[in-house]
């Protein structure tokens, strides 16, 4: 199978399986803009063509917000994607504070694939809590977002300078959108 139809069937499974998701910003956009989000954002900023980080980029949201298991993911893209997406999924058995923590305990020693996906994923939801917050978030917990946010992404430093770079920007931008409303 070609990299191109195995990148388009992931973009399929991920739209099929998170099409009654939106997101929580004001706009409630369909869920399935932000993994493509982060597959672009690896794919232009971070300048990766590696077909397995876009199709875990994909499907990294799969496991931990739908009913997927970690055995579809193999069945049907393959050990390597299986592998980085299980690294990129939370034990939604855990409390909140504690899967954070471990998000932040385990960035150093992820793979670089996983690495990339993080970078990715941090960016697009800073800027998604910068300009598109969801309604309930007050500024305060955004602010506690970016400063969490950049503890992980500390843990994937060394992966990929531009998508480090681009991160470090959308978070100084968050940061100074919040500092006029507090």
């Amino acid at each position: 199978m070609s990299e191109l139809v195995t990148l388009l069937r992931a973009l399929e499974f991920a739209a099929h399986k998170h099409r009654a998701q939106r997101r929580k910003g004001r706009d409630s956009d369909p869920y399935i803009n932000h993994p493509i989000s982060v597959a672009a954002t690896i794919a232009t900023v971070g300048r990766v063509t590696d077909i397995v980080t876009l199709t875990a980029a994909v499907l990294h949201d799969t496991v931990e917000d739908t009913r997927t298991t970690f055995e579809e993911i193999e069945r049907d893209f393959g050990g390597e994607v299986r592998e980085v997406v299980a690294e990129l999924t939370d034990d939604k058995r855990l409390p909140k504070e504690e899967r954070k923590r471990l998000q932040i305990v385990n960035a150093p020693d992820a793979s670089r694939r996983a690495k990339l996906v993080k970078l990715a994923d941090k960016i697009m939801n800073v800027s998604d809590i910068t300009h598109d917050p969801p309604p309930d978030w007050p500024v305060a917990r955004r602010r506690e977002y970016f400063e969490w946010a950049k503890r992980v992404v500390d843990g994937c430093r060394g992966a990929n300078t531009a998508l480090e770079r681009r991160f470090d920007k959308v978070v100084a931008e968050g940061l100074a959108s919040l500092a006029g409303k507090a």
